[in-house]
């Protein structure tokens, strides 16, 4: 019996081990910074996975004063593997056009918590002719 001790002991640390390298949750809520200096707040998601924010970006295609913009969204709430896919929509303040943001929440290698996303933004424009120009 005092043979089998180290191996039950051995065994007992590889079935728990795994537990203590478990994944770090992506929690969306929080203050975002991008590279270019834009930052976002978004606040508490509720249950349906639904949340609110605001918006500062450091870049504009206006000459208007850049403001402090709402922002909505939504995070898919049946991903429990803690990389949740979420979209958002920002209403610019000082523009006449909205941004479609959509993305997924990663943790790195290093435990950081780093949001990918792809945008769509939509401008006003004059006529339906200038259509073509609107969405970037």
């Amino acid at each position: 019996m005092v043979q089998a001790t180290p191996f039950l002991l051995m065994l007992s640390l590889a079935l728990v081990a795994p537990g203590f390298s478990a994944r770090k949750q992506c929690v969306l809520s929080g203050r975002w910074v991008n590279d270019l200096g834009s930052n976002m707040t978004i606040g508490a998601v509720n249950g349906k996975g639904d949340f609110t924010g605001s918006y500062h970006t450091a870049v504009t295609a206006t000459r208007n004063e850049i403001q402090l913009s709402p922002l909505q969204g939504s995070q898919h709430r049946t991903n429990n593997k803690g990389q949740p896919t979420f979209g958002f929509t920002v209403n610019w303040s000082f523009s006449d056009s909205v941004t479609v943001f959509t993305g997924q929440c990663f943790v790195d290698e290093n435990g950081k918590e780093v949001l990918k996303t792809m945008w769509l933004l939509r401008s006003r424009v004059d006529n339906i002719n200038d259509d073509w120009k609107a969405t970037r």
